[in-house]
């Protein structure tokens, strides 16, 4: 009869049945706004990794014969002021953004996830010194720690870069992962699970991770935007992503300065960028009233 007790706790806690994963597909796609920016977010995706493949030009090749030429049949976008090609340098751009973005957002909430669990659950002095260590790293001025070291760091590449952007995005996420789990290590199945004398981490990977799941979903959503225009700014100034390379801030970077006189040096790298944040948003918006059935949207 006891052998019986960690199996229903454990599917007590398990992930969600494949009927709630139905529902909350079926709120998602009522919700006109959401759907639509998931669909503009699938179209960003296949331009930026299907784009360079339609075009004959490469995003480092520079055509000598048209410097700052307006969008035409050779170059569809237009060229920039030493001739290459912006369809190809946008293209580029955009998809280094998006795994910038992407990798950020999986690091840094899985690091959320990962320390708000371990403090919530443990507590005592494991609870104080991640909770000091997060309260340290929410008052230092990430955006200048992150413009002053990334300098001495590029010769690891942008790959240093995802790990800065990363390193200083997850501590409002933990503590909110805290107190949830604060609340669900009473609960319970967690209780059971612990008088059973399963590990601590198993119970913190089987019962409570699984638990606070929609929240970090939809906080990874959201992080991806907040990644992608952080690069954006830092990148901007300079401290980002790093010639030959490209990335929508190093291209709103070099065509600030044409964006009256050459229009579309600057306008298609910042539209797609407004346009990528706003489909997030959306999708972000979609996902919180899909999960959460008491939430104004859900309702409507």
């Amino acid at each position: 009869m006891t052998a019986t007790i960690p199996e229903a706790a454990e599917g007590t806690a398990a992930a969600p049945p494949a009927g709630r994963v139905k529902v909350v597909l079926r709120r998602f796609a009522r919700n006109r706004t959401a759907l639509a920016g998931a669909v503009v977010l699938v179209l960003l995706f296949l331009l930026a990794f299907a784009g360079p493949y339609v075009t004959p030009w490469s995003y480092s090749h520079i055509d000598y014969t048209a410097l700052r030429a307006a969008p035409g049949a050779d170059h569809w976008w237009g060229t920039n002021r030493i001739g290459q090609d912006v369809f190809a340098q946008t293209v580029r751009g955009l998809q280094k953004s998006l795994v910038i973005g992407l990798l950020v957002a999986v690091l840094s909430t899985g690091l959320a996830a990962l320390a708000g669990a371990s403090a919530g659950y443990f507590g005592g002095w494991t609870d104080r010194l991640l909770m000091f260590f997060v309260d340290l790293l929410l008052v230092f001025p990430s955006f200048l720690i992150i413009a002053i070291v990334s300098p001495r760091l590029r010769s690891g590449g942008w790959f240093a870069f995802v790990g800065l952007l990363a390193v200083f995005g997850w501590m409002i996420t933990a503590r909110v992962v805290r107190s949830m789990t604060l609340s669900l290590k009473e609960r319970e199945f967690v209780r059971a699970a612990r008088y059973m004398g399963v590990g601590p981490f198993r119970i913190i990977w089987r019962h409570i991770l699984p638990n606070v799941a929609s929240f970090l979903i939809i906080d990874a959503t959201i992080q991806v935007g907040g990644a992608v225009m952080s690069e954006t700014a830092l990148s901007y100034f300079g401290f980002g992503v790093q010639p030959p390379d490209v990335s929508l801030g190093t291209l709103i970077a070099s065509g600030t300065g044409a964006a009256v006189t050459y229009p579309w040096m600057f306008f298609f790298a910042a539209g797609l960028l407004v346009v990528f944040v706003l489909a997030v948003n959306l999708v972000g918006d979609g996902l919180r009233d899909a999960l959460d059935p008491t939430s104004k949207g859900a309702s409507r």
